[in-house]
């Protein structure tokens, strides 16, 4: 055989190798609805429910592996920002300035909204303030309020935090009495032990808390809050619960959202779907927060 045929043949073999390769990488697939690796990023202050939400969806779906990071609000919108995350949990959907930067990246953003917590107030159980009023509320983020009482909440950084801010209308909470501690555990953990505190954390922390500090909820109670610009009950006060909060009547709460911004039926649609789902619903139903829908219910009569 010829020299030249020789090379022929070889550089013949190697396209079509290197074609067969191709081929193979291109129909390798990626992470689907219900299988494959997928990084999320979620807010820190939603930890206990989307790790119960997790816990089931993979139970259900073994060859699917969502690993969710938790970080304050505002780096899991930085990561999303900056390209290094594209499917994100938190309490509030991206403003315009935030849109305008998927925009130019060609990303457009699936937005699920799938259940609502509480912004709930707690003190020692020896303490005896049992109410207070969204404008009491106002007075001592601002520093109005003549309250000598210690004001702790999570990290700087978080929802909630931005949630006060808003709430209050003060871009700083500043004052000398007002403390940003590094975890909702560590606020309910502060409070079960300072009886001259008030703590401010989501209500997901104190339905069915893990063993690490669930000493700590059973030795602080949850504040009443009256909304005076209410129109239906301006004088009444609510504790946070699924039926407050379906009705409207306890002032404090926020939305979860999960956004996909992957542009693709991957695993981020897999997870928002099922969080949407009636078994998802259901999960937090049973946590105590409100699913965006109420699952039915059915009823079975015999004679």
């Amino acid at each position: 055989m010829k020299l030249s045929t020789k090379l022929f043949l070889g550089v013949a073999f190697l396209a079509v190798l290197q074609s067969c390769q191709q081929n193979t990488a291109k129909k390798a697939p990626l992470d689907g609805f219900t299988f494959g690796t997928a990084q999320f990023y979620g807010d820190e202050s939603f930890s206990p429910i989307v790790d119960e939400e997790l816990y089931v969806f993979k139970s259900s779906y073994p060859q699917a592996n969502p690993v969710i990071t938790y970080k304050p609000e505002s780096e899991v919108v930085n990561n999303l920002m900056n390209d290094k995350a594209r499917v994100v949990i938190m309490a509030r959907t991206l403003d315009t300035a935030e849109l305008g930067v998927l925009k130019r990246r060609s990303l457009i953003p699936n937005v699920n909204k799938f259940a609502i917590d509480a912004v709930a107030l707690i003190v020692n159980n020896v303490s005896n303030d049992t109410t207070i009023s969204v404008n009491e509320i106002k007075s001592m983020l601002n520093g109005k309020s003549k309250t000598d009482k210690s004001i702790v909440f999570d990290n700087p950084n978080s929802s909630l935090v931005r949630y006060l801010k808003t709430l209050s209308g003060n871009k700083a909470l500043k004052q000398k009495n007002i403390y940003a501690l590094s975890s909702s555990k560590e606020v309910i953990k502060y409070v079960s032990t300072h009886p001259n505190s008030i703590g401010i954390t989501g209500f997901a922390w104190l339905n069915d808390p893990d063993k690490d500090y669930a000493d700590a909820v059973g030795k602080v109670k949850i504040v009443g809050v009256k909304d005076e610009s209410s129109k239906t009950a301006p004088n009444e006060y609510f504790k946070p619960s699924q039926t407050t909060l379906v009705q409207h009547t306890y002032p404090l709460s926020r939305s979860l959202y999960i956004i996909d911004c992957t542009g693709r039926k991957g695993l981020g649609s897999g997870f928002a779907s099922f969080l949407a789902s009636e078994r998802g619903q259901r999960i937090i139903l049973r946590s105590g927060l409100l699913p965006d829908s109420i699952p039915q219910r059915e009823l079975h009569i015999t004679h």
